[in-house]
């Protein structure tokens, strides 16, 4: 007669869970570190962390696993692999690691808000990354061409910090970009032509920098633009009287430069749909184009220290969600009846609570 003996069932029990660890993998069942490459990569972007106030990363030890701690997401569809690395506006200081460039299945980088410093790490190999904001830090040295290898990216927000040289000649080659912000850097150079070459551009800002020459025509063909801030730089050139696709367009800033010649006479056609207008402290001159009055959405427009001549349009009267109209500084004339009819047409501007035409003839 067999003595086979009957499991207890603790043994059972033991048995069930063990079976259950191995079927589903994304259960962490341990603090085993599944992929290996990925958990190194973060403890060698921890090593560079001299400063965390806010103490964001206490919780990333080897004890946890990886894809729990602070600011870190891993994949469901490919478990243990980061997908995204969010720690902005946690204070810390430091050197961000090349070692992220290890961490292949990341979409989405965020460490802006910080006060991280030195170079641009080095990323080459994200090939996946679509998402990349290192904005608000203290970081230095140029804008890498290895950048415009990263053929996923979408949203690139590298503002206000120490970027030096040129903007990358090839920039062109993000052809899915929707959103570049460079401001406030140390940037000099041209803004390459090929930034034209993305069609899927909605929102450019490299104001505050350093960057000279005239706007490229192909700039102004990117129809899906609806912001595009170019101001405090030292652009000079115009605006071209061939404007066609910028119907998108809400937000338009080139104050501050050395832009001149005429406004084209379809401006405001052409950017039926502004919201903002910024022109001011450039050498723009001649007559304000009355198609100014048409944006029936333009709540801010700024003309101010320019030399325009001539008189006011009164077609400004039709804008009737208009807040701020800037026109001081300039040549403009009202020496008749006919010269102050603008006046009059302004009291339609029920909105309108900052007017400024001081120091003009």
């Amino acid at each position: 007669m067999s003595h086979w003996k009957q499991p207890s069932k603790l043994a059972m029990l033991v048995v069930l869970l063990l079976l259950l660890c191995h079927a589903v993998d994304k259960v962490h069942c341990s603090t085993h570190h599944n992929n290996s490459q990925d958990f190194h990569s973060l403890l060698e972007f921890h090593k560079g962390i001299t400063s965390d106030p806010n103490e964001a990363l206490s919780n990333w030890n080897p004890s946890i696993h990886f894809c729990h701690w602070h600011g870190v997401n891993c994949s469901f569809t490919r478990p243990y692999r980061v997908t995204e690395l969010n720690l902005t506006g946690q204070n810390l200081a430091g050197q961000i690691s090349s070692s992220l460039g290890n961490l292949t299945f990341l979409h989405t980088l965020d460490l802006s808000y910080n006060s991280f410093s030195g170079p641009l790490p080095l990323l080459n190999k994200l090939r996946n990354l679509d998402v990349l904001f290192l904005g608000s830090n203290h970081l230095g040295d140029v804008i890498p061409d290895w950048l415009t290898n990263s053929s996923n990216l979408v949203d690139l927000d590298l503002s206000e910090n120490n970027l030096t040289g040129h903007i990358p000649s090839n920039i062109g080659f993000l052809t899915k970009l929707e959103g570049i912000a460079l401001y406030n850097n140390n940037l000099t150079g041209v803004i390459p032509p090929t930034l034209g070459n993305i069609s899927t551009l909605e929102v450019v800002d490299f104001s505050a920098n350093q960057l000279s020459g005239s706007i490229p025509n192909k700039v102004w063909q990117i129809s899906n633009i609806t912001m595009l801030n170019l101001g405090q730089n030292n652009l000079s050139g115009g605006i071209p009287d061939t404007l066609s696709n910028f119907s998108s367009l809400t937000a338009l800033g080139l104050n501050n430069n050395k832009l001149g010649s005429a406004l084209p006479s379809n401006i405001g056609d052409v950017f039926r749909h502004l919201n903002e207008l910024y022109l001011d402290n450039n050498i723009f001159v001649g007559t304000i184009p009355t198609s100014l009055g048409n944006p029936s959405s333009l709540e801010a427009l700024d003309l101010s220290n320019n030399h325009f001549s001539g008189k006011i349009p009164s077609s400004f009267g039709r804008l009737s969600k208009l807040q701020i109209l800037n026109l001081e500084l300039n040549m403009l004339e009202a020496r008749d009846s006919e010269g102050w009819q603008f006046f009059d047409a302004l009291a339609n501007c029920s909105s309108l609570n900052i007017l400024s035409v001081s120091q003009n003839l």
